[in-house]
């Protein structure tokens, strides 16, 4: 674990093994392990995983201001330079795929490829509704509510149903206790993304994850991604929620590594023919 200064305060990364760079963007109310803890070590043997925590998020300080997506855009590129990585895929997961679409954008020279899962250009109704609720319960101090309302959403009807009623109390608490001090703050800004006239620019290879089964984000604005994104490829994971259980992980990273496997084969074919 490194912590990088960057422009906006401390930002707390996780660096970790070496080879092609991929830069991690994770969602709102989450962090690095919380949304990519299942892949993390299988990514690094063969690359180098670049993951920035958002303000509020793992040990960088809560914003001062509200946050905007320019600026945390800038803030993860900065971490993966200050590692060492001029050039990167993005993994963008929920909010972070806003974050890696607006990079692509902001620093086209940098960015070899996108990997998009659950994520929206613009929050839709059911985002939304979730946003405003987090907002005002956390606002309230009503951290235990809005950690009901995460299991709530995050979670499939299938997975709900297979919990014992003893043991929801007990889920609902762990859930608590992974919320960062900046949830509001991460929420508030997805309320406000709006990367629509981003997509049609995107200009590398894209693949998007839809999630059929997610109760958080509506699985059509996952695939809005693909649709608006030229020649991006999407994949659903049928009954997948929100947040990615082992067994559709699994499958995401049958998918991602033969994907990112050409992207960095054809990256270095073009550097040897120049």
């Amino acid at each position: 674990m490194t912590t990088d200064a960057l422009p906006f305060g401390s930002v707390d990364v996780l660096v970790r093994g070496s080879g092609p760079a991929l830069l991690l963007a994770h969602g709102a109310g989450g962090g690095i392990q919380g949304n990519f803890g299942l892949v993390l070590d299988d990514l690094a043997d063969d690359h180098t995983v670049i993951g920035p925590h958002y303000p509020g998020s793992g040990r960088t300080p809560v914003a001062a201001e509200p946050l905007q997506l320019d600026d945390l855009a800038d803030q993860l590129v900065a971490s993966a330079v200050a590692a060492g990585k001029d050039t990167f895929a993005v993994l963008g997961e929920s909010l972070g795929s806003a974050v890696a679409i607006r990079i692509a954008t902001r620093h086209p020279d940098r960015v070899e490829a996108l990997v998009l899962t659950v994520g929206f250009p613009v929050a839709d109704p059911v985002l939304l509704l979730a946003a405003e609720l987090i907002k005002v319960l956390t606002f309230a101090g009503e951290r235990g509510a809005v950690a009901r309302l995460a299991t709530l959403s995050c979670l499939t009807n299938a997975r709900l149903s297979e919990i014992p009623p003893a043991k929801l109390d007990a889920l609902v608490a762990q859930t608590q206790e992974g919320m960062p001090p900046g949830t509001r703050d991460h929420f508030d800004l997805a309320a406000r993304v709006d990367v629509r006239d981003d997509l049609a620019r995107v200009d590398v290879p894209t693949l998007v994850f839809a999630a059929t089964g997610d109760r958080l984000v509506l699985p059509d604005s996952h695939r809005a991604l693909a649709a608006g994104i030229p020649r991006a490829r999407l994949v659903e994971l049928p009954g997948a929620a929100h947040i990615l259980e082992e067994p559709d992980r699994k499958t995401w990273l049958g998918q991602v590594r033969p994907f990112l496997h050409s992207v960095f084969t054809r990256g270095v074919a073009a550097a040897t023919q120049d």
